[in-house]
């Protein structure tokens, strides 16, 4: 069985991000930059399925500019068989970034497709299921729990209030959950192997696809200050401050 993980470059999550001055985006320049969390941990879905010896080979793909090799190197570094950059400078929402999935889908006929539940810098948790419905396949969402059975997935996702556990049949697309696992450290001999590798490079323009942004960003703003708290000594004391001053039971 092949698998192909869709991967995203990220500003890494331990880092704090502002707006720039003038409100048009978040200000990157000199930051860290990481790979999604959620599709590290989609990357070591892959490999434990791979170890099982249910997958026979992974292809880990990313969409960006060539700075974005670092990314696939990590996914190398961890274990991945090959990589493949789709190479552009433009930035694609997610309805672009499934356009280009499915066609690589088309063409290199994976038997399962995982990525990320979302990717932590616009949260829109939308690439996995709109994959699915290019594609017209089965979807499961928000995995925490993967398990391969001949042409079949069970897997069990995260719900509100719980889990539900389902079957669909492959090929089908899988959205990662953090639950999912506890994606495996990269040690840095590792990264020097990875360095040596081969990355296969595909001009975005060339798969002539219309990715053209369907929303507009009108600003970036950083959320108001939180006002500090304060001290009371009584429950009294409490209710009177919520009453009078926060208007909590007003």
């Amino acid at each position: 069985m092949n698998v192909l993980v869709a991967i995203k470059r990220v500003v890494d999550y331990n880092i704090k991000v502002r707006a720039k001055p003038d409100g048009s985006a978040v200000d990157i320049a000199g930051v860290k930059m990481s790979v999604n969390p959620f599709d590290e941990n989609a990357i070591e879905a892959a490999l434990q399925l791979k170890e099982q010896g249910v997958v026979s080979h992974i292809t880990v793909v990313t969409i960006g500019p060539n700075s974005h090799q670092d990314s696939l190197r990590h996914a190398l570094a961890m274990g991945a068989d090959d990589a493949l950059l789709i190479e552009t400078d433009e930035v694609l929402q997610s309805l672009g970034v499934a356009k280009v999935l499915k066609q690589l889908v088309d063409t290199m006929q994976p038997q399962l497709v995982l990525l990320g539940k979302q990717a932590i810098d616009d949260d829109a948790g939308q690439t996995g299921q709109m994959l699915a419905a290019l594609l017209n396949y089965p979807q499961a969402t928000y995995a925490s729990h993967i398990e391969i059975n001949g042409l079949e997935a069970t897997v069990v996702r995260e719900i509100d209030g719980g889990t539900e556990t389902i079957a669909i049949h492959l090929p089908a697309v899988i959205t990662a959950d953090l639950r999912l696992n506890e994606p495996r450290f990269v040690k840095l001999p590792q990264l020097m192997l990875a360095r040596k590798k081969q990355i296969n490079t595909v001009p975005l323009a060339s798969l002539d696809l219309d990715t053209r942004q369907r929303l507009i960003q009108l600003r970036v703003e950083e959320p108001p200050p939180r006002a500090a708290g304060i001290m009371v000594d009584s429950v009294d004391a409490l209710v009177s401050q919520l009453i009078k001053h926060e208007g909590i039971f007003a």
